[in-house]
């Protein structure tokens, strides 16, 4: 079912918006389309941005008690879901009109407003189906969740993808490949001036190159080395002697979570914040928001922001840019490292994850820590020692990690490396858990 899962979302990711007559407009959703899953023009135009979002804001509701949710009552938990799906399609409704009316798909009076919500209805219906397959793999009939591996799956196309591509593009110094290891071989067989062909190929601007590919293989096992780094506590079971799974607290405590809530805050804010600044350019408060224009190396009218608050929360798209704008580069490092942390830390809360919820599942699994007293109290002291430090620092570096792989050029962006290897790591988790279930010695871990 995970394969079949993942086919469908393959094959609304290659179908196009039926009724849409596409221009050179610029796309909101640029800086984002990788780790949302979202693929331009097609039925994925919205990917799970929808989906992420509004899990996001019920979970934050529930977290700090505008919403009062019982988890351990079914019926309860069932309407939180429910609810969170129809959050899911209204968001999708508004993303969408939103979308349609800015004239990505074309201009909104030569479409017409029945075929404007031909085109609306099926951004909703492709939200639909991402709710379906998340749901189906949530339900247990596949392995992880849906937006996971719809989120790692297109991570590693792109990744994939700029390095095998073999679509050819006339960049002025003659036609060279989009791939960068097939332009390497290309332009060594064709260049007379070797040298010159290797620092194209290493270097070569506004184009994936050689650089950018060890770049992204670097971060990949500096996030992989800093996935093993944790503290387990010995744990005994109160009403049996035999050993038990020691409790394990990761460096990477919440995960991916503190990466995924400011990539779901940032690109909503500068979707809205192009769309607006489109409509509205002399106003002087959507200036503040976010000033921006389309660059000369632009070929589909692409806009980048170059001043406002969207400008200091967006990378540097180069070395030389953080030179240039040293004020720009600190911003936008502060900003990362801080956010980053606080999401951590305000998430082991939203998500029941802090140390008095881990210490009442360790005493509802008939655990303890072997070194305290079979006290709930006693328990929460001991982990509070480690969890909120876990939290906060994980965030710190899942953040320093982020602003290492974009200041490097890795390919697929910081965010999207990150989260590709922190949901293949997952899985991996996953795997061995099932393979712990069927009896497969060789994935089975050893508890003493």
């Amino acid at each position: 079912w995970t394969a079949v899962a993942l086919f469908i979302f393959l094959i609304c990711c290659q179908v196009p918006v039926f009724g849409s007559r596409p221009s050179k407009t610029s796309d909101p959703f640029y800086w984002m389309r990788v780790v949302l899953a979202s693929n331009k023009g097609t039925l994925m135009e919205l990917g799970i941005s929808p989906l992420v979002t509004a899990n996001l804001v019920m979970e934050l509701l529930a977290g700090i008690g505008i919403l009062a949710v019982n988890n351990n009552n079914p019926a309860e938990r069932a309407q939180f879901e429910g609810a969170q799906k129809v959050a899911a399609l209204s968001i999708a409704l508004v993303e969408a009109t939103a979308y349609v009316s800015s004239g990505v798909y074309g201009n909104v009076a030569d479409i017409g407003m029945f075929m404007c919500a031909i085109i609306v209805f099926q951004l909703l219906l492709a939200t639909v189906v991402c709710i379906l397959l998340d749901e189906l793999l949530q339900k247990g009939w596949g392995l992880g969740a849906g937006s996971t591996l719809f989120i790692a799956t297109n991570i590693c196309d792109t990744i994939i993808w700029k390095s095998f591509s073999p679509t050819t593009i006339n960049t002025g110094r003659g036609t060279e490949f989009e791939g960068a290891i097939i332009a390497f071989f290309h332009l060594l067989v064709t260049r007379s001036d070797k040298s010159r062909a290797l620092r194209e190929a290493f270097y070569r601007p506004q184009m994936p190159n050689l650089v950018n590919l060890l770049a992204t293989i670097f971060v990949f096992l500096i996030v992989v080395f800093f996935q093993g780094f944790h503290v387990d506590l010995a744990t005994v079971r109160t009403n049996s002697t035999a050993p038990s799974e020691p409790f394990q607290i990761k460096l990477f405590y919440t995960s991916n979570m503190p990466i995924i809530l400011q990539t779901s805050i940032i690109s909503n804010f500068n979707f809205f914040s192009q769309l607006i600044f489109r409509r509205f350019r002399t106003n002087y408060l959507v200036g503040l928001l976010g000033t921006w224009e389309e660059r000369e190396y632009s070929s589909s009218g692409q806009m980048y922001p170059v001043g406002g608050l969207a400008y200091y929360i967006t990378p540097p798209q180069a070395f030389s840019e953080m030179l240039t704008d040293p004020i720009h580069a600190l911003f936008y490092i502060t900003f990362v490292l801080v956010t980053c942390a606080l999401f951590s830390k305000v998430w082991i809360t939203i998500n029941k994850t802090g140390p008095r919820d881990m210490a009442q599942k360790l005493m509802a699994e008939g655990k303890r820590l072997r070194q305290y007293r079979n006290s709930e109290d006693e328990i929460a002291i001991a982990l509070n020692r480690y969890i909120p430090v876990a939290a906060g620092f994980g965030g710190l570096c899942i953040g320093a990690l982020t602003i290492l792989a974009d200041f490097l050029g890795a390919i697929g962006s910081g965010t999207g490396i990150l989260l590709a290897v922190t949901m293949i790591h997952q899985y991996y988790e996953v795997l061995q858990r099932e393979g712990q279930e069927l009896g497969l010695g060789f994935m089975k871990k050893k508890y003493v």
